[in-house]
């Protein structure tokens, strides 16, 4: 009996031992996963995974610690850039950080460099046709000798790029971690308007206007004629403003990439980035990257034409003709863009 006594309470130690193990087995995947895509919004980028690729200093490295006097002030400004980012995460935690871990579904706007260790995440409407140029020609191991030799439907083929999340889970944390994070944004309602002008006023855009436009002149134009609620061809802009505010357009998909926030693309508060562009300072920033990369004095990035460009005066323009509800609306909507890149509320706006 005493044996039998024994042996039930040896049998009980190792039935606790068993499940100790297991549950933290279990908190340690939860934590991993929970890491995976989460780097630190402050860190040293070459504390661990620093090390010169192919004995010599990698973009990362230069950004971070320059060596070059003309890079010491693109530095300082920089890091003011960063600050702000985290600065509004942090201020906005409850709204920014919604969800806690991203899968590789959200990175599919992240373009990989492998040769020279950079991530770009693009946003339509602030040069993304000209720089998946450069991607390409950056990653195409010679086989495009200028981004302009590129037509621009040729750079938004899928294929022609590696995303971020075409990779296992493991190499894309690795890359998030060591490889030069970039994103270039735009003032928010100069954005929103270039998105309108380009998919709803020009003819040659039929897919936006039979996919997007015959849904908005259905909704919200009272009397649409026969033609229009078929063609779409002719959306109003307080017509989109209409849409975009509509809590159940949301509700049935996410925004279309032209008109999504920078936000929801690119996911700043979850990532670290290195560096921001901005497109008022479009050709400065662009080869700034390109020089920490040390393809500066072989490549430079395309001139844009500033004739057809979205202004501010443009902007103010089309917001004049929708109501100060609608402006209000469309300002909460894109805030955490205005704040998290440092751009003012725009003037011409009549917030009630």
């Amino acid at each position: 009996m005493k044996q039998m006594l024994l042996d039930l309470m040896r049998m009980s130690r190792i039935c606790r031992m068993v499940l100790a193990t297991c549950l933290g087995s279990f908190i340690l995947v939860i934590f991993y996963f929970q890491s995976m895509f989460q780097p630190v919004m402050r860190r040293n980028p070459f504390a661990a995974e620093g090390c010169c690729r192919k004995g010599s200093r990698n973009a990362l490295q230069e950004l971070y610690n320059p060596t070059q006097a003309e890079f010491s002030a693109a530095a300082v400004l920089h890091q003011a850039r960063r600050d702000q980012m985290a600065d509004t995460c942090r201020a906005y935690s409850a709204s920014s950080r919604k969800r806690r871990v991203l899968t590789p579904s959200d990175l599919k706007h992240f373009v990989v460099d492998e040769e020279h260790e950079l991530i770009y995440c693009y946003v339509p409407k602030v040069a993304c046709t000209n720089w998946k140029r450069v991607m390409m020609v950056l990653s195409g191991r010679g086989k495009y000798s200028g981004p302009m030799e590129i037509p621009s439907n040729e750079a938004h083929v899928p294929s022609n790029l590696k995303t971020l999340n075409q990779y296992s889970i493991p190499d894309i944390n690795h890359r998030l971690k060591s490889y030069l994070k970039f994103l270039f944004v735009r003032e928010p309602f100069e954005r929103l308007v270039s998105a309108y002008r380009n998919k709803f006023t020009l003819r040659y855009n039929t897919s936006f206007h039979k996919r997007y436009g015959t849904k908005i002149v259905r909704r919200y134009r009272k009397n649409a004629t026969t033609e229009a609620l078929q063609s779409g061809a002719d959306v109003k802009f307080q017509e989109f403003a209409d849409y975009l505010v509509d809590p159940g357009t949301q509700r049935e998909a996410p925004l279309n990439e032209h008109w999504q926030t920078v936000y929801s693309l690119c996911h700043p508060c979850h990532i670290h980035y290195d560096l921001v562009g901005k497109y008022e300072t479009l050709e400065e920033d662009a080869n700034y990257v390109l020089k920490l990369a040390g393809v500066g004095d072989s490549l430079r990035f395309p001139s844009y034409a500033k004739s057809t460009r979205t202004t501010d005066q443009m902007a103010a323009m089309f917001f004049n003709n929708i109501s100060s509800q609608q402006q209000g609306q469309l300002y909460q909507l894109y805030k955490l863009d205005f704040l998290m890149f440092n751009y003012s509320t725009p003037s011409y706006l009549k917030l009630q």
